[in-house]
């Protein structure tokens, strides 16, 4: 396997080794998945055109959402980046407003001549058995070449932002919540992931 020093490798304007910090800063520790989606948001933007407003989608949850957000203006919080899971490991960046862009995907094919990013990649083995170190120096050294590449347009209706409409205060909780869930918020009928904060004044 071909040595690649990490100053020879940029991702969006980057050196390597400064990426793998801003992934440290962010996701909290050197994820793959991550180091694999800041190859891929590069390639992504080696391939659209200058001085376009993009919005991104990702197809998966796990890892390739948290890359996006680090290197583009596009986050969950400004309603740029949809996280849609297909359970592929794959995103797209697209021109707002025409729908038209591209999308980036790890190509299974190519991940033959590298046997820790297959094995990772299909999970061969349980993570503990994994060898980090070579995953993460496989992963630099196959850079983009392992990624596949093809233009898209986004089905805009799918994708635009659902706003959220006129806010009101919650009979039971109190609290504001869109007028359109109901009578009384989602929190309040039940959809709340909390075991110990029953409306009213849970506080």
């Amino acid at each position: 396997m071909k040595k690649t020093t990490s100053s020879e490798i940029t991702i969006c304007g980057h050196t390597y080794d400064e990426y793998i910090e801003m992934v440290k800063a962010f996701h909290g520790h050197v994820a793959p998945g991550m180091v694999i989606g800041g190859f891929m948001v590069d390639l992504a933007n080696q391939n659209l055109p200058e001085g376009e407003f993009f919005d991104a989608i990702c197809e998966t949850r796990a890892c390739l959402p948290d890359a996006i957000q680090i290197l583009t203006p596009c986050t969950v919080g400004n309603g740029w980046l949809k996280v849609i899971n297909l359970g592929r490991f794959a995103l797209s960046l697209f021109e707002k407003y025409s729908g038209n862009g591209v999308r980036v995907y790890v190509d299974s094919r190519k991940l033959d001549d590298w046997p820790e990013l297959n094995t990772f990649f299909f999970k061969l083995k349980p993570k503990k058995e994994q060898d980090f170190e070579a995953l993460i120096n496989e992963v630099k050294c196959a850079g983009t070449s392992i990624f596949g590449v093809r233009e898209v347009k986004v089905d805009m209706y799918l994708v635009k932002s659902q706003h959220r409409g006129t806010f009101t205060v919650c009979p039971s909780c109190e609290e504001g919540y869109p007028g359109k869930d109901g009578e009384i918020c989602l929190g309040c009928q039940g959809k709340a992931p909390y075991l110990n904060c029953e409306a009213p004044g849970y506080q």
